[in-house]
């Protein structure tokens, strides 16, 4: 019966679309899906929402201390020689991280890229396991092997971090495609950088989504820079939600700075995506410091950092929660102490957590066992010498 539902979803996606009126541009795009096999009342981005309650706008300052504080740490170590390979943080993408996590449903599925310590606290993996990866030790989210660019935790649907840019959005595609196939309810999350936007992969995968109706948001996160190359020397249309248009895909652009913002944008792009229509969400949300830990962003002038460091969404949503008078000073020290308390037992429990043994470094390279698969570690011989192949 699933195959046989699937396969008129497919067919109907091959149906010729009805003609629509031309359509002007604006802040969002209202144009439907342009297949699949679902259905949902069309709604206009950006309107609808439910207000959200004081409890839950204090819950997003509490995620984005938590988050402020982890990547400062995490800095930290890398300077300490405590975290190898690349680290890229989330200083300044707070906001973001915090009102579209607060969207996500325990069910469903978070695919992100390399930029990802401050999405899987907010999915709900412990500071701790967190750490532990950066400083590549076994009780790592991925037990050491993974480090800062290659989280994974089937626990909490967090499907990864992937290093290669782009990586991550065929293969949330295909996890959409499974959901839709199976008939399931949940949806996937799909984040990336502006950058990404440029590969044939992202064009591939919005162009299938939209024809097959698949239950997919896709998040680009866009801080102005593809590492040193801003949005508009490197994308014709530097707008990058309107990409959407050209798969007849609904899509919005949102302030990044603002967490009551992006969680209702995320709301109701999530709700088309269960409804068969995926979406795509750009939220503009500018990094406080480099591509990189090791990045200096000499590329930016010295007006353009202070502006930066003017638009701090950390500092900034203080003061709009002061002046709504749901934040007094006392909380504030209150929920920055208990940040940098949990931050602190984490570097704690990473510092004290076992390096992983050799011996199983190629333990999770498959999902299941593959024949003949090499397990040869650096400086082994490519063929066993012929003592070696001799029987005991």
């Amino acid at each position: 019966m699933l195959r046989a539902r699937f396969t008129r979803a497919r067919r109907r996606s091959h149906m010729p679309p009805t003609p629509r009126p031309p359509q002007g541009r604006s802040t969002s795009s209202t144009r439907p899906a342009a297949g699949g096999g679902r259905t949902a009342q069309r709604r206009k981005p950006g309107t609808g929402t439910a207000p959200v309650s004081p409890d839950q706008r204090l819950r997003f300052y509490r995620q984005m201390v938590l988050v402020r504080r982890f990547e400062e740490r995490a800095a930290r170590a890398y300077t300490e020689a405590k975290v190898g390979g690349y680290c890229h943080l989330n200083l300044g993408e707070e906001a973001t991280v915090a009102g579209l996590m607060a969207a996500v449903r325990t069910e469903d599925y978070v695919f992100t890229n390399y930029r990802e310590h401050g999405y899987a606290l907010a999915r709900g993996i412990a500071p701790e396991r967190i750490m532990a990866e950066l400083y590549g030790r076994s009780d790592g989210v991925s037990r050491g092997w993974g480090g800062s660019m290659h989280m994974f935790d089937i626990a909490s649907r967090f499907m990864g971090g992937y290093g290669i840019v782009g990586g991550q959005v065929p293969l949330a595609t295909g996890a959409a495609l499974a959901i839709d196939y199976r008939g399931g309810t949940e949806a996937v999350v799909c984040l990336m950088g502006d950058g990404t936007t440029n590969i044939g992969a992202f064009h591939e995968s919005l162009n299938i989504a939209a024809l097959w109706g698949l239950p997919i948001v896709y998040v680009v996160v866009n801080n102005g820079l593809g590492m040193g190359t801003t949005v508009e020397q490197a994308s014709a249309e530097p707008e990058l939600y309107k990409r959407a248009a050209s798969y007849r895909m609904a899509s919005a652009r949102v302030d990044g700075n603002d967490p009551v913002a992006v969680f209702q944008a995320a709301e109701l792009a999530l709700g088309s995506a269960r409804a068969g229509k995926p979406y795509l969400l750009e939220t503009i949300s500018g990094r406080l410091k480099g591509h990189s830990v090791v990045d200096p962003a000499r590329y930016r002038s010295r007006e353009e950092a202070e502006a930066l460091k003017a638009a701090d969404p950390v500092a900034a949503y203080a003061v709009r929660l002061h002046q709504e008078k749901l934040l007094t000073d006392d909380l504030m020290a209150e929920i920055d102490a208990d940040a940098a308390a949990a931050v602190a037992a984490a570097a704690n429990f990473a510092d004290a957590s076992p390096h992983p043994n050799v011996s199983t470094l190629f333990d999770f390279t498959y999902a299941t066992p593959v024949p003949n698969d090499s397990r040869r570690l650096p400086g082994d011989a490519l063929y066993p010498t012929p003592t070696e192949r001799m029987p005991a």
